[in-house]
């Protein structure tokens, strides 16, 4: 089981190397993490965009770019239907946003004729490294689904855990989280959390243990279960994901994990044909190849499967 970035970087670089079709690839962060990810051995890439910006890109960033199959189309549009039929196709097995707005992006993706669209749920993972945490962080939804409801969730968890044994991590825990770790009918949250609790003891939901409601310092910090007498729950401070009640508690955690914790990250669009790497202009380069390495396990563990 896979319990670091470092480890998941080094399992990325020892499978057969993926291919990205880069959508929009006159953007400097994405110029500089695809010559990391090819140097790494994670994953090859195809540029798709304005080849003539890309080249002056990379020379000002001194990188060489030469090794990479490049696709001049100067229409940001046309560029991203060009680059995700690659990945339809299968051509290339990952799909990366480039220098595009996410609307468009994900225009693109849900594409009738040439997208990657499953009829799954779409859902957003972010993997975390934290220190001081025994093991990986599965964050869910905390970039594409504002309000999700129950079904949504369902869904989640099982896009979640797929993601999961891509990572190696086996019958991950998940942790329904809300501002209590009691059902309280005022809170839907909490009672959305129990009813997810006992569809996976109905075995509606499989590949998991769903443990909810629990408050966040139960999901992830062991002492906690012990100070609030809680050391009958099945998850006591050892949770693998998160699942957020809705977009605001999850992207507000997740920006304070970010800027405030020391960690390392990578996410992922989960419920489509072939990963997805979304990722943000303001991501770091290192998260942009950590994302590389992620969707390169996926995409290996959905052939395989």
């Amino acid at each position: 089981m896979a319990k670091s970035f470092d480890e998941l970087l080094q399992k990325a670089a020892s499978i057969p190397m993926k291919k990205a079709a880069v959508c929009v690839s006159q953007d400097s962060a994405v110029i500089e993490a695809v010559r990391a990810a090819k140097d790494r051995k994670i994953a090859d890439a195809i540029l798709v965009g304005d080849a003539d910006k890309t080249k002056e890109i990379a020379a000002e960033l001194n990188i060489d770019i030469s090794d990479f199959e490049m696709i001049d189309v100067k229409d940001v549009t046309e560029a991203s239907l060009t680059a995700v039929k690659l990945v339809h196709d299968g051509v290339a097995d990952l799909y990366m946003k480039g220098l595009i707005d996410t609307k468009g992006f994900l225009k693109s993706v849900l594409d009738k004729e040439v997208g990657l669209r499953t009829g799954k749920t779409l859902s957003h993972v972010c993997v975390f490294d934290v220190k001081g945490y025994d093991r990986l962080m599965f964050l869910t939804d905390v970039a594409f689904l504002p309000y999700p409801t129950l079904e949504d969730k369902v869904n989640i968890i099982k896009n979640t855990v797929e993601i999961c044994e891509a990572m190696g991590v086996k019958n991950p825990k998940v942790a329904p989280l809300a501002a209590v770790e009691v059902v309280n009918p005022k809170m839907p949250a909490t009672v959305e959390a129990e009813e997810l609790h006992q569809m996976n003891l109905r075995g509606e939901i499989t590949g998991c243990i769903v443990d909810g409601p629990l408050s966040m310092d139960l999901a992830i910090e062991p002492e906690a279960a012990k100070h609030k007498g809680a050391t009958d729950r099945p998850i006591q401070g050892d949770a693998d994901i998160l699942l957020f009640p809705d977009i605001h508690a999850g992207n507000l955690v997740y920006k304070a994990m970010v800027h405030m914790a020391d960690e390392v990250n990578g996410n992922i669009l989960t419920g489509t044909a072939a990963p997805v790497v979304l990722t943000s202009r303001s991501d770091s380069m290192e998260v942009k190849v950590n994302s590389l390495a992620v969707a390169a396990l996926v995409s290996e563990y959905f052939k395989n499967k």
